[in-house]
């Protein structure tokens, strides 16, 4: 779906590259999470993806088409959609319908395909009782499935979110990263950036960046695992691998190559004389 080929970039060539020589192939259908600590490059690297970014040096191709040819670039949009940290950069409309419905109505589909599209996207992020509502009124939470619902409304192949459950609360987060596994499982290519290593353990690829520079990559099982080379970068592991970590510690006979409630809970259940399940 994406091939990165030694993508170099740099805002301001006196201050060096903020990428360095990535390579990365993001196969269509793919879950990849994208970690590293503040100014490592993260948000540069997903701009890329759709084009937002041209590289200084190197190639990104998307389905085939190299991201400089800026007659393509539409094109690569249609496909490749992105959902920002803070929503309010793209919500444009003056109600949840409206906003929802101007990628499609940009691409020049017909009324009656802009009003089903919206209607389905909505449905997909819950927020189907909301579409006369106005944007400004609505929670951050909400906001960011409109910001959703917008991106699938143009029935992307790939959808990109840069850190998108940043100014979110506890719950408005679970409902999106629902939303995210539910895509996935219908074959939608995920590329998701955040601090949060408990969100991206159901990545099946995991890209780590220090200073614009892949340092590791791997299953979830396989980035986690290295606990200590994870902190000296500044990262936190999932919370449910530290409290394996104490439990072990604490005596307890527990693995900790654990990072998803689900799989610590079938851990677990043995040792409080429960069913697991």
């Amino acid at each position: 779906m994406i091939q990165v080929n030694h993508l170099f970039y740099e805002y301001d060539s006196h201050a060096g590259p903020v990428l360095r020589d990535l390579d990365l192939s993001i196969p269509a259908g793919s879950y990849v999470g994208v970690i590293g600590p503040n100014g490592c490059g993260k948000t540069t690297f997903i701009r890329h993806l759709n084009g937002l970014l041209s590289p200084t040096s190197g190639e990104v191709w998307v389905e085939g088409i190299n991201t400089r040819d800026t007659d393509q670039l539409p094109l690569i949009r249609q496909s490749v959609g992105m959902v920002f940290q803070n929503p309010d950069n793209q919500i444009v409309g003056m109600s949840v319908e409206e906003d929802v419905a101007f990628g499609p109505g940009n691409m020049g589909l017909p009324s009656m395909e802009i009003q089903d599209r919206v209607k389905d996207a909505l449905d997909l992020v819950g927020m189907r009782d909301q579409a006369k509502r106005a944007p400004h009124t609505l929670s951050n939470g909400e906001k960011q499935l409109v910001a959703m619902a917008g991106v699938l409304a143009m029935a992307p192949k790939t959808i990109l979110l840069d850190e998108p459950t940043a100014y979110l609360d506890p719950s408005a987060r679970k409902r999106l990263l629902s939303v995210l596994r539910d895509l996935h499982g219908e074959g939608i290519t995920i590329v998701h950036v955040t601090h949060t290593m408990d969100e991206i353990a159901q990545a099946d690829d995991i890209v780590v960046l220090h200073q614009g520079r892949i340092v590791q990559q791997g299953a979830p099982a396989r980035v986690f695992s290295r606990i200590e080379r994870l902190r000296g970068l500044g990262l936190d592991i999932p919370t449910v691998t530290t409290l394996m970590l104490k439990m072990q510690h604490s005596g307890f006979p527990v693995r900790t190559d654990i990072f998803t409630v689900e799989d610590a809970y079938a851990e677990l259940s043995p040792l409080m004389g429960t069913r697991s399940g």
